[in-house]
């Protein structure tokens, strides 16, 4: 479903994407993994057109992103960001049904609240929950309404960013566990983006490591603990010592 080939990415003297190749598959859950300032984000951003890449291509479904329709391209996207990133000044409702009520094919007030109490619902929040403001809402609850946001439009391919970041262990596995299940049961292509590794065993169908603005690694994520690149088993692990280094 989307194709990297060759792809750049620089910021004035600092190269942060050195060509890139990576494909993934339409209904597959594809973890990128990485330290910090690899380029993880980066890389979302140019797929959905946020950042303009300097060289090489991105295709959807076969299409170069940079010449098709951008409302329609938009569309097919649903994204839970890292901070969650809800609207303090909107009840939980409006937050999950920010798309639904605003541009093309936009739904009646009452119908777009129905369907955000649906998912609401979908990750484990009542009804009540829809008419309180984020800033009432603990970390866990945040992330969950985030994510009935992102899944509120029915996209065809979600983007996770560092979706269990701030929350506890149990709260991770919850969210994991959610993350799994919704991507099956919508059928979607999912791309998370995590140095978490918990939630790459649970989500990921297959592996992506970047490592200097290139992908180091990349497989199947039953193949993930017995690959032999050193850069991939000193992060999997957490090694202090290895060709990664401590100080980056």
């Amino acid at each position: 479903m989307i194709r990297l080939e060759g792809v750049t990415k620089a910021f004035g003297a600092k190269q942060v994407l050195r060509g890139i190749d990576l494909d993934v598959e339409t209904g597959e859950s594809l973890v990128v993994i990485g330290g910090s300032g690899t380029g993880k984000s980066v890389l979302l951003k140019c797929i959905l057109g946020l950042v303009r890449h300097d060289a090489g291509r991105i295709l959807l479904d076969g299409e170069d992103v940079t010449r098709t329709d951008r409302d329609a391209f938009l569309a097919r996207f649903g994204m839970l960001f890292q901070g969650g990133a809800l609207f303090d000044s909107m009840p939980v409702w409006q937050n999950v049904a920010f798309r639904l009520l605003r541009g093309p094919g936009r739904l009646p007030k009452a119908e777009a609240r129905a369907v955000a109490i649906e998912k609401l619902a979908r990750v484990g929040l009542d009804a009540d929950t829809a008419e309180l403001y984020p800033a009432e809402l603990s970390g866990g609850m945040q992330k969950r309404a985030s994510l009935a946001r992102a899944i509120a439009a029915e996209p065809d391919i979600i983007f996770f960013d560092e979706p269990t970041t701030g929350l506890d262990p149990i709260m991770s596995g919850v969210i994991n566990a959610l993350i799994r299940e919704i991507v099956t049961e919508m059928g979607a292509t999912a791309v998370t983006i995590t140095h978490d590794m918990s939630s790459v065993r649970a989500i990921a169908d297959r592996v992506a490591m970047l490592h200097a603005g290139k992908i180091r690694w990349h497989g199947p994520v039953s193949e993930m603990d017995a690959a032999g690149d050193s850069y991939l088993r000193q992060f999997i692990t957490g090694a202090a010592d290895g060709p990664i280094g401590t100080l980056r």
